[in-house]
């Protein structure tokens, strides 16, 4: 079972603190005794006693606080410590097992409820680990070393004398994920930004790992990591690690932007400049494309050189075409091509990589953006960035079986990351290719539940409602899409459409056709 905890909303203009209320004492108790045992069938008078209150009480306060029922609440623990475990993907790992594990008794029940939850079966989700884990052994250690990188202090894994020999494992294979994963990991504490401690406990071949990310300079834990399970394999080291990194990475990003929205202008390097024009770039929309290409070119004037700000740009001025967020389409792409030409002779991180495969399968140039996305991988087999692009390469090359599969797997690695929702958009399109149109149209009403300023989804999603036979919501996305872009017309929509296959644009032209877009 694995549990992250950590930022995950997508940073606008600076990060903000959590609005939520704090929970009563009584509701917490609760909450902690199903999680510390959520395969018991608790009875509410069992978790009144617990949490040191009546029952009447305890269910009103977790209605009022949480919006569930306590039976609600244990439902969902035990579902999200099952897909939990299942994406861990051990070798041994069965699913009856863990559905046994996480107080499913009934497992034809727990398989129905998982697909209708998750949309997938549980075997499916524990087949799809095992494609990540032998593609992790599969890449080359390929190591790139920017000179622009976080700082992690990290030191040996605590442990008991039992467990040593499996924590020094479990260190030496999570400092090399690290690296490749971008991070400069060292092993004295002052001279880092940030400190990484990480415990086990246990016993005999069941562990419990925890890992805190801590900031060094204020003492503010941004991360926190907890997985249980078996780690008696020699293999699962390594796997393990490689999650760990992919799932660190989006809030040490976090972080990191955040240390250069706090620095004052005068002091910005052009790698804080273009820390700072991320955001704008992922938020792939026109007002945060704006503003992180003003940044960009400054970055750019400071080093003509610097990797990322190139391939940013480059990313940014192909997504002004594509999400019609200008009307100088031409020459908007003609620049993004002179910077992914610029940006593939200079060396980068998996970062920039697959940065560079986003521009450059927007310019179809998919072969050369595999290429580049084949080595992001090899630098760092868990980012899913790099996972979701390839995905994306597969919906692009008419392969919706393959799309779909490499494209969850990025939300799996990653799925609190600020470009989660556009993997759930590439997911709904696969489903399009496909002819499952429903399933198109919840995957990207899903991607706009996430990210609502992304109005143009609606162009690939309301065709979907169209041919899914959804008039009214049909009508209802199509006027979104009218109110964002009055002008917008088929003719622009054919001229801003990304690389898809011939014959799924013509059903997106068709459909926006249909339903009264001008030509």
């Amino acid at each position: 079972m694995i549990e992250v905890f950590g930022v995950s909303e997508m940073i606008a203009e600076q990060i903000r603190p959590s609005t939520a209320s704090p929970l009563p004492r009584s509701v917490r108790r609760a909450l902690d005794a199903m999680h510390e045992n959520a395969a018991r069938n608790w009875r509410v008078t069992e978790l009144a006693v617990v949490a040191g209150t009546c029952g009447r009480t305890l269910q009103r306060q977790f209605l009022a606080f949480l919006g569930k029922t306590p039976g609600t609440m244990l439902r969902d623990i035990r579902f999200e410590r099952a897909r939990r475990e299942l994406l861990q993907g051990l070798p041994c790992a069965r699913v009856m097992d863990v559905a046994l594990r996480c107080g499913f008794t009934h497992f034809g029940r727990f398989s129905v409820a998982y697909r209708r939850r998750y949309g997938e079966a549980p075997s499916q989700t524990l087949k799809r680990q095992a494609v990540v884990v032998a593609a992790l052994a599969s890449f080359p250690s390929f190591l790139v070393l920017p000179c622009d990188r976080p700082t992690v202090a990290f030191g040996p894994i605590e442990a008991c004398a039992e467990h040593g020999e499996v924590a020094a494992n479990v260190t030496d294979d999570l400092a090399t994920a690290l690296t490749r994963a971008g991070i400069s990991v060292v092993s004295k504490q002052r001279t880092a930004r940030y400190h990484l401690a990480g415990a086990m406990r246990g016993s005999g071949a069941r562990m419990h790992l925890t890992l805190r990310l801590i900031e060094t300079g204020t003492g503010r834990q941004l991360w926190a990591y907890r997985s249980d399970g078996a780690l008696d394999d020699d293999s699962i080291p390594e796997q393990l690690a490689a999650r760990i990194a992919a799932a660190l990475q989006p809030c040490l990003r976090l972080a990191e932007v955040d240390r250069a929205l706090r620095k004052p202008d005068s002091d910005l390097s052009p790698h804080d400049l273009a820390l700072r024009a991320m955001p704008g770039v992922l938020s792939l929309d026109a007002d945060g494309n704006s503003r992180a290409l003003e940044l960009l070119e400054r970055a750019m004037d400071q080093d003509p050189k610097h990797a990322l700000a190139t391939a940013l740009a480059a990313w940014a001025h192909i997504q002004r075409v594509v999400y019609h967020f200008t009307t100088a389409a031409q020459a908007e792409r003609a620049r993004s091509i002179d910077l992914a030409r610029k940006a593939m002779v200079l060396s980068g991180d998996a970062i920039v990589l697959a940065v560079l495969g986003n521009a450059l399968t927007l310019l179809d140039d998919l072969d050369s953006a595999e290429l580049v996305i084949r080595k992001a991988l090899s630098v760092d087999g868990g980012s899913a960035w790099a996972w979701s692009r390839s995905g994306w390469i597969d919906v692009y090359r008419g392969e919706p079986e393959s799309a779909i599969e490499r494209l969850k797997i990025a939300l799996d690695l990653a799925p609190h990351d600020s470009l989660a929702f556009n993997s759930m958009v590439g997911i709904g399109c696969a489903h399009f290719k496909a002819g499952n149109y429903v399933e198109a149209a919840g995957w990207q009403e899903r991607a706009l539940i996430e990210h609502p300023s992304a109005i143009w989804v609606h162009r690939t999603l309301c065709p979907a409602y169209v041919l899914g036979g959804g008039k009214s919501a049909a009508r209802r996305s199509f006027g979104a899409l009218r109110e964002r872009y009055p002008e917008l017309t088929v003719s622009e929509v054919q001229l801003g459409m990304p690389p898809l296959p011939q014959g799924y644009c013509d059903l997106v032209v068709g459909a926006l056709r249909d339903i009264g877009l001008p030509a």
